[in-house]
């Protein structure tokens, strides 16, 4: 339990600014926000670019080519993302997950991986090290993520079919790229890799099937994400969602499965294996089965600001933080300050919010703060 906490202050014009306070003390290093969860991951976005224009992520008719993005001074450069990532880590972050945008459109990111690499857990060990990427351009790029030392991967694949998997990133890219992509990773040795498939209804659910006999056997897991209304551009409705338990019935009636336990507290997806087998899925079900009670993420945008929830509509300014000279024990005095005083549960509070939108409810975009 945290013994003292400074309050957050809200500048006019200005957005949220961390407090630095005093020294916190915790038990085991770690602090617990108002629900009891502690901080274990934190996601980076490197980017708010990406070459693919997901209906549900960065649709063509918001992100075209008068989009406002943010200009190179205004990101976090390797060495801020390093020493930050430090800070975190020392506060009993475990798990780091590079994202974007394309984070592989990030020029010379292996040399951050690089970086990244080199930091270790509070109990000695190296950081769980990971990264999402479309799979474009993967193919050119696994053997020097491998050698930089990232160590696992996920991949975003929406369908098989070329035409869905096309009418889906509407850029025209062909599923073999990827496809590719994902097999050079296999090549350079990378032995975990995920495949998530965002499954939005009267679009792409037919190719459920279609994946679970591709990717069975292959020794990649392959998950089913329910989707979601993040941001305020992808004109999200809950029509087009299909329940995870639906998605699990349709692959159990041609594929047996039981269900597993998690790997560790908070993770989110539930697992499922084949009764033969054969390797696992997953289901992500944040909009039918909230897991806001274990939730123990952070996300860290592109330009720096500091994000308790992937349906915020505010950040906490730590760019300023880290360029006007402030100290790596205010910097983590403030992360414990701002995450003791978190209380987001939008899954849990979904229906209030969607019936009764107002003009505060607007959320960050995932392009902007990663999935």
């Amino acid at each position: 339990m945290v013994e003292k906490v400074i309050p957050i202050r809200i500048d006019e014009g200005k957005g949220l600014v961390p407090s630095i306070g005093t020294q916190l003390i915790t038990p085991h290093g770690r602090t617990q926000d108002t629900r009891g969860r502690v901080l274990r991951d934190l996601r980076i976005s490197v980017t708010d670019r990406c070459n693919f224009r997901c209906t549900y992520c960065m649709p063509k008719e918001v992100f075209d080519q008068n989009y406002p993005y943010l200009a190179h001074q205004e990101l976090l450069s390797f060495e801020e993302i390093t020493r930050l990532t430090s800070i975190f880590s020392s506060l009993g972050v475990e798990k780091i997950r590079l994202t974007g945008g394309e984070p592989l459109l990030r020029k010379n990111l292996e040399i951050l991986i690089e970086m990244l690499a080199k930091i270790h857990t509070t109990v000695g060990k190296p950081l769980d090290l990971t990264l999402t990427t479309n799979g474009s351009i993967l193919r050119k790029k696994a053997a020097a993520l491998k050698a930089a030392g990232l160590q696992r991967l996920t991949v975003s694949l929406d369908g098989l079919n070329n035409d869905v998997f096309k009418k889906m990133n509407d850029v025209d890219f062909p599923v073999e790229d990827v496809l590719d992509g994902i097999a050079a990773a296999q090549e350079v040795g990378f032995a975990n890799i995920k495949v998530n498939m965002v499954v939005k209804k009267g679009t792409n659910d037919h190719e459920i099937i279609a994946m679970a006999k591709h990717f069975k056997g292959s020794g990649i897991i392959l998950r089913f994400i329910e989707f979601m209304d993040v941001g305020s551009s992808n004109g999200w409705n809950m029509e087009q969602v299909l329940p995870s338990k639906e998605v699990i019935a349709q692959i159990n009636a041609v594929f047996p499965l039981e269900p597993i336990d998690a790997n560790y507290t908070g993770e989110v997806a539930q697992r499922w294996r084949y009764l033969d087998g054969s390797g696992e899925v997953g289901l992500i079900s944040s909009v039918t089965q909230a897991f806001c009670h274990e939730c123990t993420r952070a996300r860290i945008s592109t330009d720096g600001q500091l994000y308790l929830c992937l349906f915020a509509n505010e950040g906490f300014d730590f760019k300023s933080l880290l360029r006007s000279g402030g100290s790596d024990l205010e910097i983590a005095n403030a992360i414990m300050n701002t995450w003791a005083q978190r209380n987001d549960h939008y899954s849990e509070i979904r229906g209030s919010q969607t019936a009764n939108p107002t003009s505060s409810s607007r959320k960050v975009e995932m392009s902007y703060i990663g999935g």
